[in-house]
């Protein structure tokens, strides 16, 4: 009887270290997991030493690990598997392999292993990437179902079946003298279990499961689910393979039939409790000493691992016929070391292959790239787009472009632009053609493009916020620029770069989130369109209708409501919010703090007066004036002397605003104002100095394939498309704009 409460004992404060070193990673903004891990070293033998039996605590972990990957092969999906099928099953086989392949050779070269088994162990360990880290990062980003989100979950998906076989085969290898006769029966092994787990998910398994659940009995239905996931974990153990290969198994078998949804539901829970005793086992491992003593060794291995992995990703991505943004985010999602790593490294422990020492150090390593794993995932877009600035690449990838990557009418003219063919963007085309509106889209999928070359729709193969694609899509011609991107990130950034191409463009934008509607706003959006809140909007005009309200009336409340950009029907966001909102925002853009002079012109003046975005091309995002702060200020704020704004724009955008505040761009010298050149304007192949002195004008600043000119040199030659910024009195500029 004692002995059974010390495990009760144990097993609780397994659990509830557990949970508190969850509870405070993810307030932290950390994986879960590595709360388990750390609440695992602080109760175990190297921490406080709170625990007695770490024997009965690693049993139940197997069975945490059984759950694991059982769930994990109920979740894994085939069709997924086949929209990236060429990434998934190509790319995933060169990046294991070659993984593999450069950490067996350099680890013997430099002798941190003895042997070139131990050297393909370390490589199998080192190539699996984290499912659970970045599925729950992409998720929290809303970028599950961008083209580098499905990337990199096709290619951690077939990570995630490889696992299976690495389990079966690496423990072969351990025996180098017989080593074909091991691999041969290892072989046999799999193909045998394989072949009994088809017939039995074919013919045994359905009608089992389909039988239990006319019982109706969710109780039973649990424990049919339990037996058959240990049941069959039990049976590869005994072949010689292994629990987890048996429990994925398993799962895999479930999700093929009907009820595969409610199998999962119900071992979610207790998946997840397991799974925490496993990481927390793990945990129990770790020696805080020697990891200290090899602070050094671990940071090391951290740089080495996380650049290699991206290093061997990148042109893997690029080699697909992705762009530069998918593979940079691609390569810096994926170059951490996986959760599954742990399984394989508890294989390699065990059989010998790596020493324990070195199983303490990849821990630490693992640990610290699944932290900064959300971090590289963060930066990889300004990352990209930083890159694409350096001419050398620039030109690369404008030479790369093939002539099938876009499809565009000679001398496409006042179109209507849309980027992305998800499901909102082909609405939004079928409702523009069916008017006869010509239309451009942009996309990246290559689905997608086949759809449109089918149809016949004009487009261009390529992110929609890169400036290199944002070039072809002639946007200074375009009459609008509908923004339908299941990508917030992206969507900020098209946004920004459409308003340096092109400063009037009317461009309407679809919000993912409430939050956003201002966001977007405030970026220069003429119109948001929130999806869920449009859905509400016609279900309420529905329903008055049945009631018996007038239509005009319903029309009114509908189009009051937008025009208040759905303010009386969406919830109010705190402070923490907003500032989260513009933080993450600015995140992806140049973005500066600055302080109105005194004195300044714009002193007294309210934004839409000041008209800072069409003059300078910055957004001002918020507004500081003594301890209070204004997020997203609206048109009607006055700015005083010594008001601190955060504006966002490129560098040369913020310096332009800085012109502007200190006086040296006028605002009371006549009337400033964009104009842009088309091909058959008269002005184009004259020069700023021979405009001003024809039209007595001044040419303040000029736009040219998005990028800023100010001060414009007064022999610079104009070109079709220009963006010109014209200050003088107001019948000479209204006179410019009238000669193009």
């Amino acid at each position: 009887m004692v002995g059974e409460h010390h495990f009760i004992l144990d097993l609780a404060i397994v659990l509830g270290s557990s949970a508190l070193g969850g509870f405070i990673a993810n307030r932290l903004r950390q994986p879960v997991l590595l709360g388990y891990l750390l609440s695992g070293l602080l109760v175990g033998p190297f921490g406080f030493g709170l625990l007695n039996d770490l024997d009965n605590i690693k049993a139940l972990a197997e069975i945490g690990v059984a759950f694991l990957l059982f769930a994990l092969g109920v979740e894994f999906s085939l069709a997924e598997l086949k929209r990236f099928k060429d990434i998934a099953i190509q790319g995933s086989i060169l990046q294991i392999g070659l993984t593999i392949i450069v950490v067996a050779v350099s680890s013997l070269l430099l002798g941190w292993v003895e042997s070139f088994t131990q050297g393909i162990f370390l490589g199998a360990i080192l190539s699996l990437s984290s499912t659970a880290v970045v599925l729950k990062t992409l998720t929290e980003r809303g970028e599950t179902n961008t083209v580098h989100g499905q990337v990199m979950l096709a290619i951690l998906i077939a990570q995630d079946l490889a696992l299976g076989l690495m389990l079966a085969i690496l423990p072969a290898l351990n025996d180098p003298q017989n080593l074909g006769v091991t691999l041969t029966i290892a072989i046999l092994k799999v193909a045998i279990f394989f072949s009994a787990a088809f017939v039995a998910g074919y013919w045994l398994i359905p009608p089992l499961m389909k039988t239990i659940a006319r019982t109706e009995n969710s109780e039973l239905f649990l424990l049919t689910v339990i037996a058959l996931c240990l049941g069959v974990a039990l049976i590869t153990a005994k072949l010689g393979l292994s629990i987890e290969m048996g429990a994925f198994v398993a799962g895999l078998a479930i999700a093929e039939i009907d009820y595969s949804d409610q199998a999962l539901a119900k071992i979610l829970p207790l998946r997840d409790t397991f799974a925490s005793l496993f990481f927390a086992s793990i945990g129990m491992l770790i020696d805080p000493v020697i990891l200290w003593q090899n602070i050094g060794a671990i940071i090391g291995l951290v740089v080495l691992v996380m650049l290699g992995k991206a290093l061997i990703i990148f042109p893997i991505i690029l080699k697909f016929g992705y762009s530069l943004k998918t593979a940079t985010t691609a390569s810096l999602g994926l170059n951490q070391i996986g959760e599954f790593s742990f399984v394989l490294a508890l294989v390699a422990l065990n059989l010998g292959a790596i020493a324990r020492d070195d199983y303490l150090l990849l821990l630490g390593t693992t640990a610290i790239t699944l932290v900064l794993t959300p971090i590289g995932l963060k930066f990889a877009p300004r990352l990209a787009d930083k890159l694409l600035r350096i001419p050398a690449i620039a030109k690369y990838f404008r030479q790369r472009q093939s002539d099938t990557a876009f499809s565009l009418p000679d001398g496409i003219n006042g179109h209507i632009v849309v980027a992305g063919y998800g499901r909102v963007g082909q609405v939004v085309v079928n409702i523009l053609r069916d008017r006869d509106y010509p239309v451009l889209v942009i996309e990246n999928s290559e689905a997608a493009i086949q759809r449109l070359r089918h149809e016949g729709i004009p487009y261009i193969f390529g992110d929609g916020d890169s400036e290199l694609v944002l070039e072809k899509a002639r946007l200074e011609t375009a009459k609008a620029l509908a923004i339908a991107l299941p990508d917030p990130n992206s969507t900020r950034l098209l946004l920004k770069h459409a308003l340096e191409f092109a400063p009037n463009l009317n461009i309407v934008a679809r919000s993912h989130t409430n939050s956003e509607i201002d966001l977007l706003t405030q970026l220069g959006a003429k119109e948001v369109v929130q999806p869920e809140f449009e859905a509400a909007l016609e279900m309420g005009a529905s329903m008055l209708g049945s009631l018996g309200e007038a239509r005009l009336s319903i029309d009114e409340a509908i189009r009051t409501i937008r025009t208040n950009r759905y303010l009386s029907i969406r919830p109010k966001l705190t402070r923490h919010s907003l500032k989260k909102d513009v933080s993450d925002a600015a995140d992806h853009i140049h973005n500066e703090w600055v302080e109105i002079p005194n004195p300044s012109p714009l002193h007294g003046m309210t934004l839409a007066e000041a008209n800072i975005r069409n003059l300078t091309g910055v957004t001002v995002m918020t507004v500081q004036r003594g301890n209070k702060t204004l997020y997203y200020p609206k048109g009607e704020r006055r700015l005083k002397s010594g008001d601190r704004v955060l504006v966002v724009g490129q560098r040369a955008e913020v310096s332009v605003f800085q012109d502007l505040i200190r006086g040296h761009l006028s605002l009371n010298a006549g009337e400033l104002q964009w104009t842009s050149l088309p091909e058959d304007s008269p002005l184009i192949g004259t020069t700023p100095a021979q405009l001003e002195m024809k039209y007595d004008i001044k040419v303040e600043a000029l736009r040219r394939h998005g990028h800023l000119y100010r001060p414009v040199e007064s022999e610079m030659t104009l070109e079709q498309e220009d963006y010109l910024l014209i200050l003088g009195q107001r019948d000479r500029v209204n006179r410019i704009s009238q000669v193009h």
